[in-house]
């Protein structure tokens, strides 16, 4: 709304400034008007500019440290709902993300986690309903970072912090989402 209304005050100054009966003014008006159409124009674009490129999280998130003893998990595969399949999806990512170098079945949990990965993305990507959702796009996006990762890496060695840091990030956006059922 606001930025709608900048951008009509700028195009009506912008008209204005144009306009026969503007073009007898003093200098000290024109200038004055020049100084409302630069600070009018700069805000249209500062305010569009916001719109068209949003932040990842301006939270700062906490990386946990790496671990290793950790309980594997039995309840692989998906559900077919939605909201407990991401819920479910993101958790194990979210443990297969702090699995630190020497973690037991640390191989047999990244197997098992790109296959549910892949399995959860090529079901729910089909529906436009779900596909719409922030949190089905910021958990394609973490899905593609983590599969990426085994794929250059393998499942034997863990994330980089940089890597770890932008995926926790993710992860608290995708559980805000799923908390607003969105």
């Amino acid at each position: 709304m606001k930025s709608q209304l900048l951008v009509l005050a700028a195009v009506a100054s912008a008209v204005a400034g144009f306009s026969p009966s503007s073009m007898k003014m003093s200098m000290e008006q024109t200038s004055a008007r020049r100084d409302f159409i630069k600070s009018a124009g700069a805000a249209v674009i500062a305010s569009t500019g916001a719109a068209a490129f949003p932040s990842v999280s301006s939270a700062e998130v906490t990386v946990p440290a790496q671990f290793t003893e950790y309980e594997f998990p039995n309840d692989w595969g998906l559900s077919y709902k939605y909201e407990e399949d991401a819920a479910k999806v993101r958790g194990h990512m979210v443990t297969a993300t702090g699995l630190g170098k020497g973690a037991a079945r640390m191989e047999d949990y990244g197997k098992n986690m790109k296959k549910e990965m892949v399995d959860f993305v090529s079901y729910y990507r089909r529906f436009p309903k779900v596909a719409g959702k922030p949190s089905f796009s910021t958990l394609y996006t973490s899905i593609n970072v983590l599969a990426g990762h085994y794929t250059s890496y393998g499942f034997k060695y863990p994330l980089p912090e940089k890597r770890r840091k932008r995926l926790y990030q993710e992860y608290a956006e995708i559980e805000k989402s799923l908390k607003r059922n969105r």
